[in-house]
């Protein structure tokens, strides 16, 4: 039992902080717009890396996480030589990455645009205000969400059973 309730909060604690690193990136590249001053290069680098994202958060929110857990464990079995945990942590970090980055991006875009060009006009490059002034309001805003999606983590890991994965629902069974 002890090890179930261990499987279960582990995966589920280090699947939501992996998954909220992946949707701090993803979600930042998805905030960046197309200016007229970019080279066209830069232009199609934004455009090819939004579409990806965007499909990326809409096939694994549109998907059961039984079937991603499947997909990936089974599917994958021949390149990476994993355990049913390890697999597990992937899966839930992967899918908390989807979710989660629809919410720091709506995080970012709920910062009032003078705060950009406030950190701007304080000469602070564009990383730097992104990082220094944008995320941390854009987190304490998203904060409530993310701690929902570690909840909903901690009930969905039960799903891992169909790849063998011993959390608290497959030891109890057993």
């Amino acid at each position: 039992f002890y090890q179930g309730i261990k499987n279960t909060l582990s995966i589920s604690l280090l699947g939501t902080i992996i998954g909220f690193v992946i949707a701090c990136v993803l979600g930042t590249i998805r905030t960046m717009t197309v200016n007229s001053s970019d080279s066209w290069i830069v232009k199609l680098l934004k455009r090819v890396s939004n579409f990806i994202i965007k499909v990326y958060v809409t096939v694994f929110r549109g998907t059961p996480m039984m079937v991603q857990a499947m997909i990936i464990f089974y599917g994958f079995v021949g390149i990476f030589k994993w355990d049913p945990v390890t697999a597990g942590l992937v899966i839930v970090s992967i899918n908390t990455g989807a979710y989660l980055t629809e919410v720091v991006k709506n995080g970012i875009e709920s910062i009032d645009k003078g705060q950009m060009e406030a950190a701007r006009s304080l000469g602070f490059s564009y990383p730097k205000a992104m990082l220094l002034v944008i995320f941390p309001q854009a987190i304490k805003n998203s904060m409530a969400s993310i701690g929902n999606e570690f909840v909903i983590n901690i009930k969905d890991t039960s799903v891992l059973n169909v790849i063998g994965c011993a959390e608290m629902y497959y030891i109890l069974n057993m």
